[in-house]
């Protein structure tokens, strides 16, 4: 069984949570705007040498109102697909503070490039396909470095076995597509994982500002994100001062060899929004398997909102919130139990084994009764933007902004309704027979 503390709640009291529930329905996932302004300020202050763009990674969590609260702070973004891209134009943002450093590059990307979005190719393909058609103009290039890190395997996108980027070795070929088609590559750009380690994270951003002595008109080095964050009481958050400052000391090095003072670029997605965001759950069930069993609560949430249990075997604190302020008194024992999710899926569990889907892994929970409420912390990175949505057909959730508790919290996203999740269904008439069908369902009805 766990022996881990029962975490506690990091930004709603739990007679916020009772009144957000009560207001929005459960699930619902809620953002917490102080921290998502704080964790802007600690980004927009990463150690740098001769200036710093921050950009944020969207794919975290790409709710419109969160990238304008972004961008008036003074984030610029990345965006991974042309889609995103026009997500965040369609919030207000500029095109020429979005960088697009996609796997697929989208078909309309030439109206995307001619409105002011730059580029970061990210194979040989895409670089031959920007030169074919944008000959003698500027582009970043993203380099896989050989070598990467990620909180698991599947957040890991450098080395040998990630297909992210234009691996290193392959450097004279991309030098030769840039010289044929005259282009100038203004921007390196590298990238190791999610939650990578800070050491393997400084290593690399050395190896790669090697990269620029081949690229004379690079002015700018994109590191990436990936930062580590601490979800879980006994996780450490990565120190961007600490981490920051060996990489301020190789910029200056590099200037005072070569005297080009080269920017920086930092693009996190997870260090800005995964502590500012939570998912508010009710408690719908409890059941027991045997003495040698498990003692189970089922949650009217799961894998539809915070899939990353169900695919990293990811943690995230759960906390047991009395669903009235009476019961709150109530100091009844602690319980070893698996939060199930409410899917058909032996899969939808979100106290997995660290790092292991397959397993289970008892937390130790406040005593809790159906109708109380769990609250999953930690919700706010690749949660709502990553969820298997509709699966079982339950509707997305609802998002709320929570502005504090003198402040009323704000919709931002409504719940989706069974309309919504099937308008795009074609009905197909085959011989007449679903016509048919039809009408007997209408006289039934």
């Amino acid at each position: 069984m766990s022996t881990q503390a029962i975490e506690t709640t990091r930004f709603l009291s739990h007679s916020a949570v009772r009144t957000i529930a009560q207001q929005f329905g459960t699930p619902v996932y809620v953002y917490d705007e102080a921290r998502l302004t704080q964790a802007a300020q600690e980004v927009l202050h990463f150690p740098n040498a001769f200036g710093l763009t921050a950009r944020y990674a969207m794919k975290a969590l790409p709710n419109g109102n969160i990238l304008r609260l972004f961008d008036r702070l003074g984030l610029h973004f990345d965006a991974s697909s042309g889609f995103e891209v026009e997500r965040a134009m369609q919030a207000g943002i500029a095109a020429h503070k979005i960088a697009l450093t996609a796997q697929e590059l989208p078909q309309n990307f030439p109206t995307l490039h001619a409105g002011g979005v730059a580029l970061n190719a990210c194979s040989l393909a895409q670089l031959r396909y920007f030169g074919e058609r944008f000959p003698g103009q500027e582009l970043g290039i993203r380099f896989n470095p050989g070598l990467g890190s990620g909180g698991t395997n599947r957040t890991n996108v450098g080395g040998p076995a990630a297909s992210f980027g234009i691996w290193h070795e392959d450097r004279a070929t991309v030098q030769a597509i840039v010289q044929q088609y005259g282009l100038k590559v203004i921007r390196i750009h590298t990238h190791i994982g999610s939650g990578s380690d800070p050491e393997v994270w400084q290593h690399v951003s050395s190896m790669s500002i090697g990269l620029l002595e081949h690229f004379p008109d690079a002015h700018t080095l994109n590191l990436g994100g990936g930062y580590k964050v601490g979800r879980m009481s006994h996780e450490t958050s990565t120190d961007l001062q600490e981490v920051g400052q060996p990489v301020v000391q190789t910029f200056v090095a590099f200037g005072e060899a070569t005297g080009r003072r080269i920017q920086l670029e930092v693009e996190p997605g997870t260090y800005l929004v995964a502590n500012a965001g939570c998912v508010i759950t009710a408690i719908q069930d409890r059941t027991r398997t045997g003495k040698d069993g498990y003692d189970f609560l089922k949650i009217d949430s799961g894998m539809t909102e915070v899939l990353r249990p169900s695919m990293y075997g990811a943690q995230h604190p759960l906390v047991v919130v009395p669903a009235t302020e009476a019961a709150e008194q109530e100091q009844g024992p602690t319980l070893d139990a698996i939060v199930a999710g409410h899917c058909c899926e032996s899969g939808d569990i979100l106290t997995p084994s660290t790092g292991d889907p397959e397993a289970l892994e008892p937390r130790t929970l406040r005593g809790a009764a159906i109708g109380d409420y769990l609250v999953i912390e930690g919700a706010g990175a690749y949660c709502s933007g990553m969820s298997s949505k509709n699966y079982n057909s339950f509707p997305e959730a609802p998002e709320v902004l929570y502005r504090g508790s003198d402040q009323d919290p704000v919709l931002i996203r409504k719940r989706q309704t069974l309309d919504q999740i099937v308008q795009n269904e074609v009905w197909y008439n085959v011989g007449g027979a679903m016509s048919l069908a039809l009408v007997g369902l209408q006289v039934l009805l």
